[in-house]
């Protein structure tokens, strides 16, 4: 029978599991990406890892996200990680707006969205024990620090962007920055070294700025509103995170431990401007101890559709929310399916099923 999974590894995370199997010990690092209604199909698998699995072999891990990969990662380390997991994935599913919507509105909707996940309880996860959260922005620089709340200067400051990033990815760093929220029990070392161009700024997770390092984390451009003062971070305008990390190639071999790494797709793309760019995916040193985890194609080709929830499905199902709502939600239960195999495959790993991730 056919897999719902596909696994990918990197080159050390294969030998190591060869020589010594897979156990939750080894899971140092959990990333999770940027996608909007994509990540839903990760709902199964981010339960049965933070419901079952992880919490076998305590240990300090980071979570790190971007957009929905932060609230996601943000779930995770809430106390009842599972009931929060359910609440993402039904908040965010039912979703509805009208017609015609303004960014405000979508704002709005948005912060109402996350105040839901979070329950009353925004500073709950900066205290678990086992789980270090980052949770990553961007920061406007140049056009795109002068936006003032300007729709026009905004879509300005992206084109100027969009068109330096086409040039070569270093050109977006004049527009952008990398701003990383973090546990303040965690000092970020692995990350603090430059290794992709971008400046990056360092911000501690506190009950005065969760709330809002998570929204920002989430706000696309020209879609939501830009989040600006947020405690204890550099004055400024902050967008959503996947525009500079929207898969997170990060430097995860400065960490010994392995890397596992649920994910919507089977690559890894650097950023959210790169992903028709297929020469830019992810390669190098930084994967060696990853293991990617996907829908396989013949899973996804199940789905309404034939693909994954996506934005795009705000537009093709227009006012008919019952039949999105029903389709993502028909995502979600599949999801499960993913979780099965993925604990069936970590309980006895075949690696002659796995494949190269850097192939």
């Amino acid at each position: 029978m056919d897999s719902p999974i596909t696994i990918r590894l990197g080159a050390r995370a294969r030998q190591r599991i060869a020589t010594e199997g897979l156990q939750a010990a080894d899971v140092a690092i959990i990333p999770a990406a940027a996608g909007g209604p994509k990540g839903l199909i990760l709902h199964g698998i981010d339960k049965w890892l933070f419901g079952e699995w992880l919490p076998s072999a305590p240990r300090p891990r980071k979570l790190i996200g971007a957009s929905i990969g932060s609230w996601r990662m943000a779930a995770a380390a809430f106390h009842d990680p599972v009931a929060a997991h359910k609440r993402l994935a039904y908040h965010y599913s039912h979703q509805t707006y009208p017609d015609k919507v303004d960014a405000a509105y979508v704002t709005r909707a948005c912060s109402g969205l996350l105040d839901e996940v979070l329950d009353g309880r925004a500073a709950e996860p900066l205290s678990n024990p086992n789980y270090h959260l980052s949770v990553i922005a961007v920061r406007g620089i140049g056009a795109l620090g002068r936006t003032q709340g300007s729709r026009w200067r905004e879509m300005a400051g992206f084109l100027l962007a969009a068109g330096g990033n086409a040039v070569s990815r270093g050109r977006l760093a004049s527009s952008l920055e990398r701003v990383v929220f973090h546990d303040v029990r965690d000092d970020m070392a692995w990350l603090r070294a430059s290794f992709d161009g971008f400046a990056s700024h360092f911000v501690g997770l506190n009950e005065n700025n969760v709330r809002d390092a998570l929204l920002a984390s989430g706000s696309i451009p020209l879609v939501l509103q830009a989040v600006t003062n947020i405690a204890g971070a550099p004055a400024g305008v902050y967008w959503d995170g996947g525009l500079i990390d929207y898969h997170l190639h990060l430097p995860y071999q400065q960490n010994p431990g392995l890397v596992l790494y649920p994910h919507f797709t089977d690559h890894i793309v650097p950023g959210w401007l790169d992903k028709s760019m297929p020469w830019r995916r992810a390669r190098g040193a930084a994967l060696e101890n990853l293991i990617l985890v996907s829908p396989s194609p013949k899973f996804l080709a199940r789905l309404a559709n034939g693909k994954l929830p996506d934005r795009s499905d705000f537009k093709r199902y227009g006012q008919n929310h019952n039949a999105r709502i029903r389709d993502w939600t028909f995502a979600v239960d599949e999801s499960e399916r993913l979780a099965e195999a993925l604990a069936s495959w970590i309980e006895k790993p075949d690696l002659r099923v796995a494949l190269d991730l850097q192939s």
